[in-house]
């Protein structure tokens, strides 16, 4: 398998950023770490051996990069204002600076001349990100894998609450969605997986009341509810992704 090492200075953070890329060929996948991640969690976590098969034949490119939570959802006594605005400014990294670096690096080893989605994918507070760049910008991502996630801001932020802080809270944003936005109709030619269990340190409420969200919007996602077997850990995170990927993959 090709491993690829990058280390970048960003604009939007003021700071080096660092990111593995695994894979030859396919479609881009950019993978979110858990909370208070680093880029090479992908690999350590053994979450590569699981993507080998499709790494390996060329259907998917893995994007692995650094989360900065600690100085944002994980650090609750710290200013929340400041710590909304360093938030955003990680998301216009990503949206600013990761998704044309992984175009252009897709695009030259497929022969494309663009292609026009990234998938997106994280487990625990890597979800919850992942689900909020999905549903955020539909215009660069159309696949969402989303296991074990909390979508509501109130877990790094408690009752804070400003315009940058409800912009990247799916349940509230999407709650509040008009029936008419444009939004729904690209959602609709995307796919999102969104999945949790209902064992051991799982946080379900969340994602029932996002599928509560998504039902009444008329906005297609795939919410499974795993058993009570079922725990927040790496394992069922696993199986989760054997289960779920080919249905994504699949473009019809």
């Amino acid at each position: 398998m090709e491993i690829q090492y990058f280390k970048n200075y960003s604009p939007s953070l003021d700071r080096e950023m660092e990111c593995k890329v695994y894979g030859h060929a396919g479609r881009p996948l950019l993978f979110i770490p858990c909370q208070d991640g680093r880029f090479f969690d992908f690999e350590n976590y053994k979450m590569i051996d699981v993507f080998a098969p499709w790494i390996e034949s060329g259907q998917i490119m893995v994007f692995s990069i650094d989360t900065i939570d600690k100085e944002t959802w994980s650090d609750f006594w710290g200013n929340a204002q400041w710590r909304i605005g360093r938030y955003e400014q990680w998301i216009n990294y990503i949206t600013g600076e990761m998704v044309p670096f992984m175009r252009e690096m897709v695009n030259e080893r497929n022969g494309w001349t663009g292609y026009p989605g990234i998938m997106v994918f994280g487990c625990s507070l890597g979800a919850t990100h992942a689900a909020n760049l999905y549903f955020r910008f539909p215009d660069l991502f159309d696949r969402l894998l989303a296991l074990s996630g909390i979508y509501t801001s109130e877990y790094g932020f408690g009752s804070y609450m400003d315009d940058l802080v409800y912009r990247n809270s799916p349940v509230h944003y999407l709650a509040n969605m008009p029936a008419d936005h444009p939004f729904i109709e690209q959602y609709n030619a995307k796919k999102a997986a969104i999945c949790v269990g209902l064992g051991p340190w799982e946080m379900p409420e969340s994602t029932r009341q996002m599928d509560a969200i998504l039902r009444n919007k008329g906005i297609n996602a795939w919410v499974d509810f795993w058993g009570y077997d079922c725990a927040h850990d790496w394992p069922w995170w696993y199986k989760q992704v054997v289960y779920f990927l080919p249905w994504l993959l699949d473009q019809k």
